[in-house]
């Protein structure tokens, strides 16, 4: 598996697992949510310094974003949008 993907599942790992959404971690690290989502999707090739943001942030060590996910983690991915319900006619 490529290290940013690697990265990217641990990173979405361990923010689902504390219940932070991408703009709550954003915030919380000093970073733009669009950089979260870019190194969640394994596009973004974080800095050491910007590694240890985001894990300070999700209280693990730098490390732990490095290592090989457990069989099983979730992957990042789209959400599915429920489709609006349409509009009362009047």
């Amino acid at each position: 598996m490529d290290i940013r993907r690697r990265v990217g599942r641990n990173l979405h790992r361990f923010r689902e697992e504390r219940g932070f959404s991408q703009e709550e971690l954003a915030f919380e690290a000093e970073l733009h949510r669009t950089y979260i989502s870019g190194v969640e999707r394994g596009v973004r090739n974080p800095t050491i310094e910007v590694l240890a943001k985001i894990a300070s942030a999700l209280g693990v060590l730098p490390h732990q974003l490095l290592e090989p996910p457990p069989a099983g983690a979730p992957r990042p991915g789209r959400t599915r949008r429920r489709s609006r319900a349409p509009e009362p006619s009047e």
